[in-house]
């Protein structure tokens, strides 16, 4: 007789209870979780079973629920605990108890199990979190006892079961407090970063108080010293605090940060600092840089009225900065603007009659005049010098100066995301803009200076010009991806990327297409795409092998929390599981407690047909998010959701899957690494026949000779 299989709804596991052996039984998912624990006391001869629940033995170890049951796989090893409330009563009973030993124990396991949703709906009815504010607010606990408080007060408040408007200006004013504190602990600091932090960004009327309690000087100061950890929560309070402050109001602070000499303090103490930037550090800085930007998006969006007689004499002014402004009677340049028309004409302008035209499409709006008086009147030499070098040209090859400076803002603005809100989970920050109060200014003073080489380069007329701009676009394009580490290393970098360089570059990142279009080179590509695409095939399943990290969707506080997958090496079965840090090497499959057979994925979703982004209607509108989220369908209707860390991973794992499930491989990683791999191997066949032009069709096979009685050499 053969071995039945168990039917889909029996699991076995292990089940612990101290002093105790473990029971070994069978689950039945269809019956009732309370009938199940009854069994499982019965069999230690426990009586009270509605005082118990069922809780996992590894990992975070969280409650066993209804909605959670259908986790539990086959092999899981669970504990008898008493139950939620249960825990909960007894834990509020020893924080109150005179023995500090005692409050301070509890205080530790209370820190711990807020971390489980099921454990903290509980404490929260019975007022525990009342209980924990006024322990702050006491201001008479110190130390770890102030810490597991505040750890805990933290956990709680993060499952969302109640607004942070609940918390009182006495709670906010001990917070403050404790991070202000000359000798205070770096766990109590840390703690007290992230609730403000939580305030700032959950509760606007709480971000009016915590604004009012502290001040920019006394979180720069937490920038200098040497604990990163410290100083990414400091600067993440610093941008929930820019990205809260009302839009009339954010050039006040951005100015109040400029006086604190915060750009000069972020470069030195993290950028130039003695430890190398971690990736939540990375973030906060690519978070400030993106507010910072977002500052100009007024400008950029601002149209200049072609009636508005002071925007006439701003750009009139504009061509005569080599004079001394003062002397120029303004009202003579309007009345005699018509002879202007000339000097407009010269400085590039694409309506000469009414330059205040060229400024109306936004973006990038006044934002190009602004930068546009920056060059003349900081770098006055070098607009000079732009100017008249290209109004001495022949008229069809000069560069249209003003056109230049117009179309270059548009761009950056574009390549820079001016405007948009910051990416979650995207590190992408650029050290030089830490290096000059007008870093924005500055790179467009070289970028202008850049267009001027790369026009007489291309000696390109006005007829080149949206292809001189396409060519520096991606000029700046790949200076950026270098992360030079000042304007003066970009300034250097796209200097060596010259117009020839740049064709050199799109040379050897694609096969001429005139050289690999014949029907002999195509038969062969043909012949050779199947092994590429087995060779990636293995690849990515080995990547599989190896195992990924991915961070938890919706965490905003630094103490991250991450889960792991990785796939075995025979590829029927993937192991997940959470972990307390990010793994610095290979995980072991040990430490994966559940388990996917390959067999029972049914197929894998991506972007917004994902379970977990159709739940998050906040993360919806994060396209960033969107664009790395994927989902893995299994058997009986479960999902496994992932965000990925980076477009490569999300490569990775969605070809992966894809590849176990036999289908094709559509991402466009792959797409590159075929291109690559395919380049490199025709180019390594045809090695021997370089410089050998070869023929549209093979060649004609000749005539049978008329006899085959050949003579036979002596």
């Amino acid at each position: 007789m053969p071995v039945m299989p168990p039917p889909e709804d029996i699991v076995k596991v292990a089940i612990e209870w101290p002093g105790a052996n473990a029971q070994l039984i069978e689950i039945d998912q269809k019956k009732p979780l309370p009938s199940i624990i009854r069994e499982v006391c019965d069999g230690w001869s426990l009586s009270g079973s509605e005082q118990f629940a069922l809780r996992n033995a590894d990992g975070q170890q969280l409650y066993i629920t209804e909605q959670s049951r259908g986790e539990i796989k086959n092999g899981t090893i669970l504990r008898l605990a008493i139950s939620p409330m249960r825990a909960a009563r007894q834990l509020l009973e020893r924080m109150q108890s005179h023995g500090i030993d005692a409050r301070l124990e509890a205080l530790k396991e209370l820190a711990k199990l807020s971390a489980d949703p099921t454990f903290a709906t509980e404490f929260i009815n019975m007022e525990g979190l009342g209980t924990l504010a006024r322990l702050v607010e006491s201001g008479t606990h110190f130390g770890e006892m102030l810490a597991f408080t505040l750890t805990a007060f933290l956990e709680l408040m993060d499952h969302g079961i109640v607004s942070w408007d609940l918390v009182s200006v006495s709670f906010i004013k001990q917070a403050s407090y404790t991070f202000i504190s000359p000798m205070v602990d770096v766990s109590i600091l840390q703690r007290s970063l992230a609730i403000l932090e939580s305030m700032v960004l959950n509760s606007h009327s709480l971000y009016q108080r915590v604004a009012q309690e502290i001040t920019v000087g006394q979180l720069i100061s937490h920038l200098q010293v040497s604990n990163q950890e410290i100083q990414t929560y400091a600067i993440a309070l610093i941008n929930a605090l820019f990205l809260k402050t009302p839009e009339d109001r954010r050039q006040e602070m951005a100015s109040t940060l400029a006086q604190k000499h915060l750009r000069a303090i972020i470069l030195n103490h993290i950028i130039r600092g003695n430890r190398p930037v971690k990736a939540e550090m990375a973030h906060q800085l690519y978070v400030l840089q993106v507010l910072t930007f977002n500052l100009l998006e007024e400008r950029m969006m601002t149209k200049m009225d072609p009636n508005d007689q002071a925007s006439q004499i701003t750009i009139t002014l504009s061509v005569y900065l080599t004079l001394t402004i003062d002397t120029i009677d303004c009202f003579l340049l309007q009345k005699r603007k018509a002879f202007y028309a000339k000097d407009y004409k010269m400085l590039g302008f694409t309506n000469a009659g009414n330059p205040a035209l060229d400024f109306t499409p936004t973006p990038p709006g006044m934002l190009a005049l602004d930068n546009i008086l920056y060059l003349a009147k900081l770098h006055q030499d070098t607009y000079i010098r732009l100017v008249l070098e290209n109004s001495s040209r022949e008229d069809k090859h000069e560069c249209p100066f003003a056109r230049c400076a117009i179309e270059l803002t548009r761009m950056l603005c574009e390549i820079l995301q001016v405007g948009e809100l910051p990416n979650e989970g995207c590190n992408d920050y650029h050290p030089m803009f830490f290096t000059h109060e007008r870093a924005w200014e500055e790179f467009f003073c070289i970028c202008m200076q850049l267009i001027n080489k790369t026009w007489k380069e291309m000696r390109a007329t006005t007829e080149d010009f949206k292809k001189v701009m396409t060519v520096v676009r991606e000029q700046m394009s790949r200076a950026l991806a270098m992360k030079p580490s000042s304007l003066e290393q970009m300034r250097v970098k796209l200097r060596s990327l010259s117009y020839a360089e740049i064709l050199r570059l799109r040379q050897s990142e694609r096969m001429s297409q005139d050289d690999f279009q014949s029907p002999p080179i195509i038969e062969l590509r043909e012949r050779i795409q199947p092994e590429i695409l087995e060779l990636i095939k293995q690849q990515r399943l080995n990547r599989l092998c190896e195992g990924s990290c991915f961070r938890k969707l919706g965490n905003r506080r630094r103490q991250e929390k991450f889960w792991f997958c990785r796939l075995s090496l025979n590829h029927k079965i993937l192991h997940y599981g959470d972990l307390d840090e990010s793994p610095q090497g290979e995980v072991p499959l040990e430490m994966l407690m559940d388990k996917i057979a390959v067999s029972d994925i049914k197929a894998v979703l991506t972007g917004k047909d994902c379970p977990h982004m159709k739940e998050k209607s906040a993360l919806k509108q994060n396209k960033e998010v969107l664009e790395l989220a994927f989902s893995i369908l299994y058997d009986p209707d479960e999902a496994l959701n992932f965000v990925a860390p980076n477009k490569y991973e999300y490569c990775i794992w969605t070809d992966g899957i894809s590849a176990l499930l036999g289908k094709e491989l559509g991402s466009d990683l792959t797409r590159s690494d075929l291109d690559t791999l395919m380049s490199m191997e025709m180019k390594l066949r045809l090695l021997d026949l370089e410089n050998i032009t070869i023929p549209e069709a093979p060649p004609p096979v000749p005539k049978e000779p008329s006899t085959y009685n050949l003579p036979l050499g002596g």
